[in-house]
């Protein structure tokens, strides 16, 4: 690939396009908003400048419900090669296509399954999709070449291709990132007009729970909009336990000690359901789950106090599997979890003691 046209200049376009630009393609950049295509320019993701023939690659980054038409346009424009489009869901925009009268041989639908909370081609990043999983969703009509060049593209930004069924695409993004979004954000609603005492005894696992919850609302009605069967579909089921739970709690307020069995039972079901669900989640570089052991140490808030842990980590000779910070509140200190094989844990808290950290428990 050696020239590419990005329509649409937000974080994963103007992001794909730092990749590219970064690896010797000349890219091309529109947006229906010419300051952002400018923005995107002055990154370096490429030039605002027009194409003067058709690319070798169109991908098209535009909100699910402007893909077909946009798509349309520059299929019928005959801007490129091959067409992408990297929008969230993938049956929707191919079914629109099919019936604006597209030829369908040139298009390949895609979605790199990579973000941030924040968005714009400020928020843009060359890296945002190394090692990331992005869907590719090819059908019998898609030419060989369009295959290949969306293949060069994934390699280039270094992610990794996955191939689906679109509908089938629609369901597992329902499941794994759609509904996760829309119950991040209930939760996090729940804030809202909560008592500012409540709000300040906030931990790591509100934090965890509601992270998701700060990005665009815009953004996301648009997703959601493109997804809403599958979407309610999941939230129904999630809402079947929600009921069931709720029941299970009153019955522990009952007087009766059957009834705070039969509610302990409820509880405790649905808290095994999730430690089950949870453990297929793929751990560490997509390979099956692995059991780590934590090492809590305190640390300063103040400039080279990670870096310093970590390398008193490495003389340890242990390699921090994951890390997670909990900031005190109302204090310049934090706890640092360090999560570990079990074999390295008396090693490390060994050296870290020997080096003045103070471990907890």
């Amino acid at each position: 690939m050696r020239t590419a046209l990005v329509i649409g200049t937000g974080l994963i376009g103007t992001s794909a396009a730092l990749a590219l630009a970064g690896r010797g393609v000349h890219v091309h950049l529109r947006d229906h908003d010419p300051d952002a295509a400018r923005t995107a320019a002055a990154r370096g993701a490429g030039t605002d400048l027009a194409p003067e023939g058709p690319v070798d690659l169109v991908i098209v980054s535009v909100p699910p419900a402007h893909v077909a038409a946009t798509l349309a346009a520059a299929i019928r424009d005959g801007l490129g090669r091959g067409y992408i489009d990297v929008a969230s869901v993938k049956g929707g925009p191919r079914r629109e296509l099919e019936a604006l009268g597209a030829d369908l041989s040139g298009y390949l639908g895609t979605h790199p399954m990579a973000g941030r909370e924040r968005s714009g081609p400020m928020a843009a990043t060359a890296d945002l999709f190394e090692g990331r999983p992005w869907v590719l969703t090819p059908t019998r009509d898609t030419d060989t070449e369009v295959l290949n060049l969306a293949l060069e593209l994934v390699a280039l930004c270094r992610a990794v291709p996955v191939v689906m069924d679109a509908d089938d695409h629609d369901r597992a993004v329902a499941l794994v990132s759609h509904t996760p979004h829309l119950l991040s954000s209930m939760v996090a609603a729940r804030l809202q007009d909560a008592d500012e005492t409540a709000v300040r005894l906030c931990g790591q696992g509100i934090r965890d729970v509601t992270r998701i919850a700060a990005s665009d609302p815009r953004l996301w009605v648009e997703i959601l909009s493109a997804n809403p069967g599958p979407v309610a579909e999941i939230l129904a089921a999630v809402a079947a336990d929600l009921d069931e739970t709720v029941r299970a709690l009153r019955a522990l307020e009952a007087a009766d000690d059957d009834k705070r069995e039969e509610g302990a039972a409820g509880l405790e079901d649905v808290l095994r359901r999730g430690n089950a669900g949870r453990s297929r989640v793929p751990g560490k570089h997509g390979a099956a789950p692995a059991a780590y052991e934590t090492v809590t140490v305190l640390i300063g808030d103040q400039p080279g106090e990670l870096a310093r842990i970590f390398a008193d980590a490495g003389r340890a000779g242990v390699n921090i599997e994951d890390v997670r910070i909990e900031h005190a509140t109302g204090q310049q200190a934090g706890l640092i979890q360090l999560m570990v094989e079990p074999g390295a844990v008396a090693s490390l808290t060994a050296t870290l003691r020997d080096q003045g950290w103070s471990l907890r428990q």
